[in-house]
């Protein structure tokens, strides 16, 4: 039998991390960045790129599952045009301190810009996509992002068409360190 203290590391690492919440005045600040984050999904310019990419996706983005998205360098012609069309450079105009990431999604849940190429090509099944796209607001909880690295708390809102209903969705990661 092992003794105590030797098995003391083995405990730490197999306990659950005590989550970090959300305190008030957090969700004071977090509030403050949607309202915002709202006015940018309703700028035409963000508005035409999702109407544009759910009539006609190009034919290169039909053609990307999760699999060669991992794969694809953050540097290929294909990601750097995702944040150098008119949606990608609408969302560079906005970024500031409390900018994690930012990344727009068509109906189907596929990328349509970004600041800096996300985990995920596609979110649809995913709560920030899915939800939005039935109306709500959604808010994650604080997480380590897989791109960006940082603890960030991120939000999605709709991206509304001309009869009011979701199209779309805009997520962006605001980091922890920006809302203490």
């Amino acid at each position: 039998m092992k003794p105590l203290h030797l098995l003391a590391p083995l405990f730490v690492f197999a306990c659950p991390l005590v989550a970090e919440t959300i305190t008030p005045a957090m969700q004071a600040k977090i509030d403050v960045h949607v309202a915002e984050i709202k006015t940018w999904a309703a700028d035409p310019v963000i508005i035409q790129a999702v109407i544009s990419h759910n009539g006609q996706s190009p034919r290169e983005h039909l053609t990307i599952n999760q699999a060669n998205w991992k794969d694809l360098p953050a540097t290929s012609p294909l990601i750097v045009s995702f944040t150098q069309n008119p949606a990608g450079l609408f969302l560079k105009s906005k970024r500031a301190s409390w900018v994690g990431e930012a990344f727009l999604s068509d109906a189907r849940g596929f990328k349509v810009a970004f600041l800096d190429k996300p985990s995920h090509w596609s979110h649809a099944g995913y709560a920030k996509h899915s939800d939005v796209m039935a109306g709500k607001l959604w808010q994650g909880r604080i997480e380590q992002d897989e791109s960006s690295g940082l603890r960030a708390v991120q939000v999605s809102v709709p991206v509304l068409g001309l009869e009011q209903k979701p199209i779309g969705s805009l997520v962006v990661g605001i980091p922890v360190a920006q809302l203490n």
